[in-house]
């Protein structure tokens, strides 16, 4: 895989170097909640100009169908880069028509400028080749080089991912570089013990990861919606928890090979649980009780772990050499529910250990509740892309790259 520094060395001055960025940043309207995409990024495209690149970004963001929706403009992140870089950012608005056209053309060595939202087009993410492959056409001759550094889209096979690469001379990113030297350290290069928290809402997400690591990890710690199906499948009361009754024998399987392999798997040993879902828009004060885990009322639904449950967790990741952590431990954006998920990322803090948190949810949530991110070993922009390369898949933008 040819590095950006590689591709420095042959200079880029006056060139058109297209960046297919991840500047997917939840927004509030049309204000940004987490801007910790756009700032991963940003020294790639800041070297990229300082070295008198004519910059071009792409992104997606969000899930529009194929075609404009004002809802999942870019253009709010195209301003927020602007400001993290000091510089005035161009924003066509379009992907490939007449203002992407006349945008780039007016770029002068050193600017930079934001395409509107990739998927805008249905050839971004169109399943037939062809139609993908015409839109890859037109995006190539936008550009004269691609550098790939969306680490949170090289599990998909997507046009400006995929097939943009092929057409142009590549490299990878400042981002994807550090990504994938992280991963590296998780799979081939493991320091133990070796403690993989896993959490978030379903099971089903984490079925392919947790049957890799199974043959990998010392600990498995289980938290959020999903471990209500391992303790359903120990024969416990869960109530009107999340639960995926589908994957009751998987689990059940999964849990006698961990035993067999000798890798401890941890499931909570207490709950926060409530009648009704919390306020998540007023954070209005909710209404909950704390039970042993094979104790969840009928009637109740479980939001976070215990604080039992929290100390156990701290005392399984204290003397780990190193650490993943996917998925919250509970309804973290409600404050009432955040403790578990707290108390996971302050564990992470005080271990001592090579510290990974595998981007989404879990990456948002330690920002929202206020942890410095250097207290980390790495905080990944890519949840589902981290928990692909766990699995030991192929993903599409890593092999474009190193095409």
């Amino acid at each position: 895989m040819k590095t950006i520094d590689e591709l420095l060395a042959e200079g880029v001055q006056g060139k058109r170097v297209f960046v297919r960025a991840d500047l997917n940043v939840p927004l509030d309207g049309g204000r940004i909640t987490d801007d910790g995409r756009i700032r991963a990024v940003q020294p790639t495209i800041a070297k990229l100009a300082e070295a008198g690149a004519r910059v071009i970004v792409a992104s997606h963001l969000g899930r529009p169908k194929g075609a404009p929706d004002p809802a999942f403009s870019l253009a709010p992140a195209a301003a927020r880069l602007g400001e993290l870089l000091g510089a005035e950012v161009a924003f066509a608005t379009d992907t490939v028509g007449t203002s992407a056209k006349e945008t780039v053309a007016a770029l002068a060595d050193g600017e930079v400028a934001v395409l509107e939202n990739l998927r805008f087009n249905a050839g971004e993410t169109a399943k037939d080749d062809a139609e993908r492959g015409a839109f890859a056409d037109r995006l190539a001759e936008l550009a004269d080089v691609y550098v790939g550094d969306g680490f949170g889209a090289v599990h998909r096979k997507h046009a400006s991912v995929f097939d943009l690469p092929a057409r142009l001379p590549h490299a990878a990113g400042f981002l994807i570089a550090t990504e994938v030297g992280v991963l590296k350290k998780l799979t081939a290069e493991v320091k133990r013990p070796y403690v993989v928290v896993l959490g978030g809402a379903k099971v089903s997400d984490k079925l392919a990861v947790i049957d890799e690591l199974l043959g990998k990890a010392d600990r498995l710690l289980i938290g959020g919606g999903m471990a209500y199906t391992f303790l359903k499948a120990k024969g416990y009361e869960v109530g009107i928890s999340l639960l995926q009754e589908d994957q009751l024998d998987k689990v059940t399987e999964y849990m006698e090979r961990a035993e067999k392999n000798g890798v401890e798997l941890v499931l909570p040993v207490d709950v926060l649980v409530s009648g009704e879902f919390p306020d998540l828009k007023t954070k209005a004060p909710a209404d909950f009780e704390t039970v042993d885990a094979d104790k969840i009322p009928a009637d109740k639904e479980g939001l976070d772990i215990g604080p039992r449950t929290r100390e156990l967790y701290a005392s399984k990741i204290a003397d780990a050499e190193t650490v993943f952590w996917n998925g919250p431990v509970g309804v973290f954006e409600h404050p009432d529910y955040a403790h578990g998920t707290k108390a996971v990322a302050q564990a992470l803090v005080d271990s001592g250990a090579f510290t990974v948190v595998g981007g989404g949810d879990s990456a948002a949530a330690v920002r929202i509740l206020g942890f410095d991110e250097n207290a980390f070993g790495h905080i990944s922009t890519g949840g589902g892309a981290s928990l692909e390369y766990l699995e030991g898949k192929t993903l599409p933008g890593l092999a474009a790259l190193e095409g």
